[in-house]
């Protein structure tokens, strides 16, 4: 691994347009994740959108439907070397 070269970030991403890409990417709409999470369809759309807040506990029920971990959601640009 000492070889490793980390990636230039292109775009800044959101962790509303984290859920959005992660979603998108599985196929489903948001009325079906909504129905796997349990999370009404309009508020995974003001999520998306940036109107409202994903919070932990959402970022939690939401990367349980997306089977993705919630670091993935909340923290979609974190570089490590930065939070050092």
């Amino acid at each position: 691994m000492s070889n490793f070269i980390p990636a230039k970030t292109r775009i800044a991403v959101t962790p509303g347009e984290s859920v959005r890409i992660i979603r998108e990417l599985q196929g489903l709409s948001q009325t079906q994740l909504s129905a796997r999470c349990g999370i009404p369809q309009t508020t995974i759309s003001s999520i998306e959108n940036g109107r409202v807040n994903l919070g932990v506990e959402r970022a939690k029920t939401l990367a349980r439907a997306l089977r993705c971990h919630p670091a993935v959601l909340v923290f979609p640009g974190w570089q490590v070397d930065s939070a050092a």
